[in-house]
């Protein structure tokens, strides 16, 4: 998991106990999120595809307001784009689901653009 900064007390404890490597925005902070994105990578080398469901909560809200839980101090518009064609070149997503959109929360629809630009990217749609 990519970007976590809100956790309740209960999913603190089975994200403890469930072995899944988790790197906090504080991680994304203190690394950058490329340097996160190829840990992640690495820790998962040993599988050959992977499915990457993107939960669109992980974004700050002043760049994607329609989500699910708006919580101040997610990702970045530059930061997820970094990390979908990080994701792209490793050449190792099978699948992708993108949830928590929430529309009723949107603003002009920038939240769903958003998503489908970071699908783009994932995708392997490149500046040049």
């Amino acid at each position: 998991m990519i970007g976590v900064r809100d956790l309740d007390a209960t999913e603190r404890m089975e994200l403890a106990n469930s072995g899944i490597t988790v790197y906090t925005m504080r991680d994304v902070d203190e690394l950058g999120v490329a340097t996160v994105a190829r840990r992640a990578l690495t820790r998962l080398n040993h599988l050959p595809r992977l499915h990457l469901s993107f939960d669109m909560d992980v974004m700050d809200p002043a760049v994607a307001p329609g989500v699910g839980t708006p919580v101040p101090g997610g990702l970045t518009f530059r930061e997820a784009h970094l990390l979908m064609e990080i994701l792209a070149e490793a050449n190792k997503i099978a699948s992708m689901d993108v949830v928590e959109i929430n529309p009723i929360l949107d603003e002009r629809n920038r939240t769903a653009e958003l998503a489908v630009e970071l699908v783009s990217s994932v995708l392997g749609k490149r500046i040049l």
